[in-house]
C-alpha cells in the first residue's frame, strides 16, 4: 500500500512537473519571440535615428518659420539644442572655419572640407569623411574655373562613421536658388543651386563632365545609408565675399560668373523630380 501510494504520489508530481515545464516553455517562447520584436524594433530605432532625428527637425524648423544664417565670425558655431527644436528665435552659423568649409543655412549643414581625396581609394576617402566633408583630388578649388566637387556621406551608421556620417543626410531638401556657402582661405565663395539628380550606382559622369564657369557640385548616397543610387546637387557660382560682400576682383573670366552653360551637366534645371 505504502508503495502504491508512494507510486500514486509520485505519479501526480511527475504531471504537476510536466504541466509546469510546458507552461514554462510557452512562457519561454512568447519571451523570446516580444525579445525578437523588441530587439528589431530596437535595431530600426538605432539605424533610422539620424534620419528621424534631421527630419523632425527641418519640419520643426519650417513650422517655426525659423531662420538659419551666417553670423560673426566668433563663437562655437553650435546651436543650443533649445534652440534648435524649442526656440523660434534665428539663429546665426559661424563657419568651422574659413580655410576651407561648408555651410548650407537651410539644412544647417556647417562642416570642414578636407582637399584633395582619392575617390578611387576607398580606404583613403573612408578616413577622410570621418574629418568632414571631402573633395574630390583633381577637381577645382574655390575661385578657379572648372567644377568643385565635394561629397560627404548621408548614412544611417553616425556610430561607426563618426560625427560627420549624417552631413549630407538633408541634402534632397534643396531646391533650385538656394544657397550653398564654400569658405575657401578666408573668403566667401557663394553658390546658387542649379539642379539635382539622382544617379545610378557609381556613375562618373557627374564628376568628369566638362564646365565653362566656376561649379559646385555636391554628391552623397541616395536612398542614405546604401549605395544604390547617388544624389547629385550642381550650383553656380554667384558671388565671392566675405559673408556677402562682392570682391569682383577674384575674377578674371570675361564671361559672368553667374552664367553657367548648363547644357553641359544634361539636367532639367526647372523640375526638381527627386
Amino acid at each position: 500500500m505504502t508503495v502504491t501510494k508512494g507510486f500514486g504520489r509520485f505519479e501526480r508530481k511527475d504531471d504537476i512537473l510536466g504541466f509546469i515545464m510546458s507552461k514554462f516553455k510557452v512562457f519561454l517562447a512568447r519571451f523570446l519571440a516580444n525579445l525578437l520584436i523588441l530587439g528589431g524594433f530596437a535595431v530600426l530605432g538605432y539605424t533610422y535615428i539620424p534620419i528621424l532625428v534631421g527630419e523632425v527637425w527641418y519640419q520643426l524648423k519650417v513650422f517655426k518659420k525659423q531662420e538659419y544664417s551666417l553670423g560673426a565670425s566668433t563663437g562655437s558655431g553650435q546651436a543650443s539644442v533649445f534652440a534648435r527644436y524649442l526656440s523660434s528665435k534665428p539663429i546665426k552659423i559661424v563657419p568651422v572655419n574659413r580655410e576651407f568649409s561648408i555651410v548650407i543655412e537651410k539644412i544647417d549643414v556647417n562642416a570642414p572640407i578636407v582637399p584633395n581625396v582619392s575617390v578611387i581609394d576607398e580606404k583613403a576617402y573612408k578616413e577622410s569623411l570621418k574629418s568632414g566633408v571631402a573633395h574630390a583630388a583633381g577637381t577645382a578649388f574655390p575661385g578657379e574655373k572648372g567644377n568643385v566637387y565635394l561629397f560627404a556621406h548621408s548614412s544611417l551608421n553616425f556610430f561607426e562613421l563618426g560625427k560627420y556620417a549624417t552631413t549630407f543626410n538633408l541634402l534632397r531638401k534643396l531646391e533650385k536658388g538656394d544657397k550653398v556657402h564654400i569658405f575657401y582661405q578666408n573668403k566667401d565663395y557663394i553658390y546658387e543651386v542649379i539642379g539635382k539628380e539622382v544617379v545610378k550606382g557609381f556613375d562618373t559622369k557627374p564628376l568628369t563632365r566638362k564646365v565653362l564657369d566656376p561649379t559646385l557640385t555636391l554628391q552623397t548616397c541616395d536612398p542614405p545609408g546604401t549605395t544604390i543610387n547617388r544624389l547629385v546637387v550642381t550650383a553656380k557660382l554667384i558671388e565671392v565675399g566675405s559673408f556677402g560682400y562682392f570682391d569682383s576682383g577674384l575674377f578674371t573670366s570675361s564671361r559672368a560668373p553667374s552664367v553657367i552653360d548648363t547644357t553641359l551637366y544634361q539636367l532639367h534645371t526647372d523640375q526638381f523630380d527627386y
